[in-house]
Formats: C-alpha cells, structure tokens, sequence
C-alpha cells in the first residue's frame, strides 16, 4: 500500500442508488456498469474526506470483481489525485475478514523493517514454531489470524516463573472500549476458553510442580459471558479448587462494576482462593471517569470497595490509576487524592496518561503535560507509600502464609509472598531462619517488622 491512511468503501448504498426487487435483492448485479447509479453528491463528500485527511480507497463490495470498479467512481465524480488502491470482493465472505485478508497481503513492515524475518498477529502465536522454523530455513513468513479467533495449543505448557507459580489466562480480548486503550483494536472482542481447557491445563502446570495459579485476562469478571451466557467465573473458580495439589488461586484484573455475589460467596467459601482482588479503576473523578469511557462512578467505587471489605473483613485490594488523562484538572487529582486517602488501597499502581494512537483520547483537547503528569503521579505514590507503611505496621504480630520464592544471596534469608502479595508487583516478606526451605514451601510466619513496602517476618515454631 503507498500510503498509510486507506478507507475501505462499501459501494452499495453508500456512493450510489440501488433497486432493490421484491426479494430484498439487487434488481441487477450488473449496476455499477452505469455510472447513472452513482450518487454525485456523495461521491463529491467522499472526495472532500479524501483530500483533507490523506486517505487513499480500497473499494470493499460484492461486485468488485468487476473490471470498472474504478471507473464507476472516477466517472461518479471521484476528483482527480486521490488514489483507489484495489478493491475487496466480499461475494463469498464477510467483509471484516475480507479487509484483515487484504492487509495481510500488504505487509509494510516486512519491507520497511530489513531484519524481520516474520510477522504474527496476536492470535497466531499457536504457530510460532513452524514459524520459527520457516525463518532458520531463510523464508520469510506472514500469519495473521481472525482477530477474534482462539488460538488452541495442544502441547503442555513450559513453566518459565520458577515452577511454584504460573500464570492461566481465561479470556482474550475486551468489549468496553475505553477511550486511552487500544486492546479491542489489536486483540479482539472479548472471548473465553472454554472450561474444559482452563482445568486441562490448570492440571498440567500443577503435576509441574506449581502450587499457585494466577487467573489473568484483559478483564476475567467477565468469564463465561460468550460461552455460558452469563458470568461464570465463580463455576470455574470451584473446578479449580477440586484440583490436588494446588494451594492458591489468585484473581487479577477484575473490573469493579462486574464483581458479583457469587464471586464475593465463592471467595468466602474456598480456602485456595486468595482474599486478594486486583480491581483496576484507573481514576476516582465522575468527569474524568466519563471521558475515559469506564463505567462505574466514584460512589459506586466506594460501595464496591466498602461491600468487598465488609464480606471479606482480611480481602487485599489492589488496583491501579492513570494521572494526567486529558482535560484532568488540578481540582479532579485533588479528588483523586482525597479518595486514595480515605479508600486506603493495600496495593496501588499509578501510571502517567500516555497517548495511544488510534484511540480517541489521543486526540482529546486539553493534554496535560509530561511534567504536571509526573508530578502528580509522584503526589499519589507519595500518598499511597505512607499508607503502605502504616497497613504494614499493622501487621506486626499477626501471624500469615508465606510461599517462599528464594533466599538472598550468602545470607540465612528466604523470600517469600503473603496472600496479599502478587508476584512481581507487589511486597514481599524476609525471613530469617537456619531452617533450609525450597522456592514453593509454605510456613505459618510471625509477622515482626514492616519497611515500606515489605515486611519483615520469622517462623513459627
């Protein structure tokens, strides 16, 4: 393609007239042979976007496999300089896969870039082998899948997280459509394994030696809605705890507004469910909520966190907030502020807006600069550090499950996680001790000290 901007055209009631018969039909299949049928003025519109934005056509309709498809329009009134780059026939197929088949064809990065050997889109990573393989021969390849598709991998998983824990991905894709997040463009509609597969494979890595499961998805509350017809990740939650040998399951990326009572009741009821929820809800202000395109409101924020805690008093709640989002004013981080003062999250992340192109918040006006992102971003994790450190004084004395993960180098100190520490973003607890243990044991832990983050522990006798 010579140019990056292309829209792709429907030609059938959108640039012409058609007749349409008794059936529902086109009268005549034939039509785009008289350029009678095309509407002037819409051409002439179409030729105006084209011109202001740059954009070359690539004609998508059931009969482009006519030979004047590009004749029709230039006739119709196309105006002259603006480039028509082929067509797309969609006789025999839906036009989604025949516009994803007409890229893959066009692959620009394979010529702009000398060194890939190989390009794979997001749902082909089933084929990375025969892939790989294809490009130690010196062939240079493309696989692009339906966006939409579910890739499915036969051969068992490779643990590479150190072999006590891992990580069991439950859906792909995303249907809300945030406005600073580009995941539906690149991963598709959201989509779940089926059941059977998450058990299968949640047996594999455990007969590995994994003790912890990490459920994982763009957004896993979710879970079951396409297959099941209704959220079902309570159900799977239950299979997986039926499975020997497991110790903890962990639950990341729920969204607020879709936590049910059943999760909340499950959570409740299994010892292998950790009391721990990641609840991402990226800021706490109704205007910047809505200019985001979340779906939840600061009071019901407040009503989840405040259900969570009074259903499960010990529940560790983390989540995660962006800071400098478009149009944000000093007054709405100010509320933000408030709200993680008084929410006291034990686990926080705070991330600065960073446009995504092809989002419609990248184009927002009002675009906050990199240093008034940064310093507020340094404000909230100033805040979220002193309320760290005073929930971690709060345990000194009490007494928790740790899963070792290692021991510090030339010293009598193990490393471990709590239930309420997520591996490689949240805390972790040092322990002293002669006692010689394996990354995966677990052991009842005093704790008897607190840093900032972390905590500071020794073994029960």
């Amino acid at each position: 393609m010579s140019k990056e901007n292309i829209v792709f055209l429907d030609y059938d009631g959108v640039v012409n007239t058609i007749i349409w018969d008794a059936d529902g039909k086109h009268a005549d299949y034939n039509h785009p042979k008289d350029n009678k049928v095309n509407d002037f003025q819409a051409v002439q519109w179409l030729s105006e976007f084209c011109q202001k934005y740059d954009y070359s056509i690539v004609v998508t309709s059931s009969w482009a496999r006519k030979p004047n498809y590009k004749e029709c329009l230039i006739n119709g009134g196309l105006r002259e300089g603006i480039e028509i780059l082929g067509c797309v026939s969609v006789f025999d197929f839906d036009r989604p896969q025949a516009i994803r088949d007409y890229l893959a064809e066009h692959p620009e990065i394979m010529d702009e870039i000398e060194e890939v050997d190989a390009v794979l889109g997001t749902t082909s990573y089933d084929k990375i082998v025969e892939v790989i393989d294809e490009a130690l021969q010196g062939h240079k390849s493309l696989e692009l899948t339906d966006i939409d598709a579910l890739p499915t991998v036969d051969s068992k998983r490779l643990v590479t997280t150190g072999g006590h824990f891992a990580y069991l991905k439950i859906a792909e894709g995303c249907n809300k459509r945030c406005t600073y997040c580009i995941i539906p463009k690149i991963r598709g509609n959201f989509r779940s394994v089926p059941m059977e597969r998450l058990i299968k494979e949640a047996r594999d890595l455990v007969e590995q030696g994994v003790k912890e499961i990490i459920l994982v998805a763009q957004e896993t509350t979710l879970y079951g809605v396409d297959l099941y017809g209704k959220k079902s990740l309570h159900v799977l939650l239950k299979e997986l705890c039926k499975i020997g040998g497991l110790r903890w399951i962990r639950i990341l990326y729920c969204y607020p507004e879709e936590i049910t009572d059943e999760l909340i009741q499950v959570m409740k009821e299994e010892d292998k469910i950790c009391n721990y929820l990641d609840i991402p809800i990226q800021h706490a202000s109704d205007g910047v909520l809505k200019r985001m395109g979340r779906r939840t409101s600061k009071q019901q924020l407040i009503d989840t966190v405040n259900k969570l805690r009074e259903e499960i008093p010990d529940i560790a709640l983390r989540t995660t907030l962006i800071t400098g989002f478009p149009g944000e004013t000093e007054e709405q981080h100010e509320e933000l502020m408030e709200f993680v003062d008084e929410m006291e999250f034990d686990r926080l992340g705070v991330f600065t807006y960073s446009p995504e192109e092809d989002t419609p918040a990248a184009t927002m006006l009002d675009q906050i600069e990199e240093s008034v992102k940064e310093d507020r971003q340094a404000e909230l994790m100033e805040l979220q550090q002193e309320i760290a450190f005073d929930l971690a004084e709060r345990m000194i004395g009490k007494e928790v499950i740790v899963m070792f993960e290692g021991k510090v180098a030339d010293e009598n100190v193990y490393v471990g996680r709590t239930y309420m520490d997520a591996p490689n973003v949240d805390g972790l607890i040092f322990i002293e001790t002669d006692i010689e243990l394996m990354s995966g044991d677990f052991a009842m832990v005093t704790v008897t000290g607190a840093l900032e983050y972390d905590l500071i522990g020794e073994i029960k006798e």
